[in-house]
C-alpha cells in the first residue's frame, strides 16, 4: 500500500484543474492576485526591506526571478525568500487553515515558473496543489482554534511548518517532477522541516519582527527540498505515516488525524470552500470588529474626538500578550494589538499600506484613542466556533453623543459564510488589488496584471506577467 507521502505525490502529479470544480481555479487565481498586490503593497516596509536585502546577499542580482514590486531580480531561493516576506509583512495576506498558508506555499512556485518561462496553466496547478495539500495537512495536526471540552484551546506547539509539504510540491509540479520525484521532495521536505515557533511569539511582547514563523525561511526551505530531490538526494517517503518517529511526533502536534489528508484525495477539492481573504493589514482575529467599527462611524459621521470608549467582544482565545500588547514600537505590534487595531479603523484610514505607515501607527490621536479601547471575550464564541468553523461572533459598542452604538457580526468580510455578504467578490478584492498597487504601479500595469491572472490558464509565459511588478 501507498505512504501518505507517496498518495499526495500521486496527487500533485495528476491533478487536473480542467475537471476539477471551477471554484480550484478562480480562487487559485484570486490568490496570486491578491498575493502580487500584497508584495507590492509592502515594498515600502521596513521589515520587508529586510527580506529584500537578504535576497539580494543570498542570491545576488541579475537572475532570472522577480522580486515583486522592486528592480531586483536574483535566484530563485532568494526571489522565494523575498517574496515570502513582502507578501506576508503587511499580514493583508489570504488566509487557509491552519492559518497562512500563501505566503510560504506560493514564493516558491512564482519564482521557479518564472526561471523556466513555465506558461499559466503550470503555476494555477502549482497553486492549487499546495493550498489544497497544506489544508488537508492542516486539518490533521493541532489547530489555533482547536475546541476542548467547549473552550477555544491553543495548543502548546502551534505553527505552519505544516504547510511546506504543499510548498515542496508545488515547486515539483512546476518543474514537471514525476511521482517518484515529487514524493521524494516531500520526504525530505519532511526531514528538514522548521519548528513550529507560533506559540512562543504569542507569548512574549513586545514580539518578534519576524513574527509567528519567518514567511522566507519557509519558502526557501521549500525550494531546497524541491532542488535537493531533483539533484538526487532521497527523501523519507514514510515521514507522515510513523507518529511514533516520524512528522507527527517532531513537529509537536497533539492531534494526528491522517484520514484527513488522504479521504477523497484527488477526487474532492476542499480548500475553496474555507479559502478566505483580508480587507484589513491586521491580524484577522479583529476582522468583523472592524467591519462592524467602521460602519458605525462612517454611518453616523462619527469624528474620533467624539468617541468616548470603545468596547469589543470578540475570539475567546486571544488574551494572550501579543494581542493585548500596547506597546506599539513598529508595524509588527500594530498589526496584532487588538486596542491599535480598533483606533485606527475608528480613524477612517483606508486599510492597505496607509495603516501601516509610521505616522499612522504612531499617530497621537490613535495612541489617545487606544486608551479608550477595551477587549473583552465574547461569551457566545466557542458554542458559534463549535456549530460553524467559519463563524466569528463579535459584539461592539461606542459611545458618542451620549448614545452607545452597537454592531454585531457573525462572519468577517472575507470569507465564503452562510451570508453572501461576506464573500470578497472579484470586483471587490480587485479594488483591494488597485489600492495596495496605486502608488507603486500605474493604472495601465496594475489593469494589465488583473487581465493576465484572471487569463492566467492562457498566459504562454509566466515571466511576462511577473515582469510587469518591475519597478525601475
Amino acid at each position: 500500500m501507498s505512504t501518505i507521502v507517496e498518495q499526495l505525490a500521486d496527487f500533485a502529479h495528476a491533478a487536473d484543474l480542467a475537471s476539477a470544480p471551477s471554484a480550484v481555479t478562480t480562487e487559485s487565481k484570486r490568490i496570486l492576485l491578491d498575493s502580487i498586490g500584497c508584495a507590492v503593497a509592502s515594498t515600502a516596509d521596513e521589515a520587508a526591506l529586510r527580506g529584500v536585502t537578504y535576497a539580494e546577499r543570498l542570491g545576488g542580482s541579475g537572475g532570472p526571478s522577480t522580486v515583486l514590486g522592486t528592480a531586483l531580480r536574483t535566484t530563485v531561493p532568494a526571489a522565494a525568500f523575498a517574496n515570502a516576506e513582502l507578501i506576508n509583512a503587511l499580514d493583508q495576506d489570504a488566509v487557509l487553515p491552519p492559518g497562512h498558508v500563501t505566503p510560504y506555499v506560493l514564493p516558491g512556485a512564482l519564482a521557479t515558473a518564472e526561471a523556466l518561462h513555465s506558461p499559466g496553466e503550470v503555476l494555477l496547478k502549482a497553486i492549487a496543489v499546495a493550498h489544497e495539500m497544506s489544508f488537508r495537512i492542516g486539518q490533521a495536526t493541532d489547530y489555533l482554534r482547536d475546541i476542548k471540552d467547549g473552550v477555544v484551546t491553543v495548543p502548546k506547539v502551534i505553527g505552519y511548518s505544516s504547510t511546506l509539504f504543499g510548498a515542496a510540491a508545488a515547486v515539483g509540479v512546476v518543474k514537471g517532477f514525476d511521482r517518484a520525484s515529487i514524493a521524494t521532495a516531500l520526504g525530505i521536505m519532511g526531514a528538514t522541516m522548521p519548528t513550529n515557533t507560533q506559540r512562543a511569539w504569542m507569548m512574549h511582547a513586545p514580539s518578534t519582527t519576524i513574527k509567528y514563523q519567518l514567511a522566507g525561511g519557509m519558502a526557501l526551505s521549500a525550494v531546497t527540498a524541491a532542488n535537493l530531490a531533483e539533484l538526487g538526494h532521497t527523501g523519507d517517503i514514510w515521514m507522515l505515516d510513523d507518529s511514533e518517529f516520524g512528522f507527527p511526533r517532531f513537529i509537536g502536534t497533539q492531534r494526528w488525524e491522517p484520514a484527513s489528508i488522504t479521504d477523497r484525495l484527488g477526487d474532492q477539492w476542499r480548500f475553496t470552500q474555507f479559502q478566505a481573504f483580508k480587507p484589513y493589514p491586521h491580524c484577522r482575529v479583529m476582522h468583523g470588529l472592524f467591519d462592524a467599527l467602521r460602519d458605525i462611524v462612517e454611518e453616523n459621521d462619527i469624528v474620533v474626538d467624539e468617541i468616548e470608549s470603545i468596547d469589543a467582544w470578540g475570539e475567546s482565545f486571544v488574551q494572550q500578550p501579543v494581542w493585548v500588547n500596547e506597546d506599539i514600537r513598529n508595524p509588527r505590534d500594530a498589526q496584532f494589538s487588538m486596542t491599535h487595531g480598533l483606533a485606527m479603523a475608528a480613524h477612517r484610514i483606508p486599510p492597505g499600506p496607509q495603516w501601516q505607515t509610521d505616522a499612522a501607527v504612531h499617530d497621537t490621536s490613535v495612541l489617545a484613542l487606544m486608551g479608550r479601547s477595551h477587549f473583552h471575550t465574547h461569551p457566545d464564541f466557542a458554542a458559534a466556533l463549535a456549530a460553524d468553523p467559519s463563524a466569528r461572533t463579535t459584539r461592539l459598542e461606542l459611545r458618542a453623543r451620549g448614545r452607545v452604538f452597537v454592531g454585531n457580526r457573525q462572519y468577517p468580510k472575507g470569507v465564503l459564510s452562510p451570508d453572501p455578504d461576506t464573500y470578497m467578490n472579484d470586483e471587490q478584492l480587485v479594488a483591494k488589488f488597485r489600492h495596495n498597487v496605486e502608488s507603486v504601479l500605474g493604472e495601465e500595469t496594475a489593469e494589465a496584471i488583473v487581465a493576465g491572472v484572471f487569463d492566467l490558464e492562457n498566459v504562454p509565459d509566466i515571466a511576462e506577467l511577473v515582469r510587469l511588478t518591475v519597478v525601475s
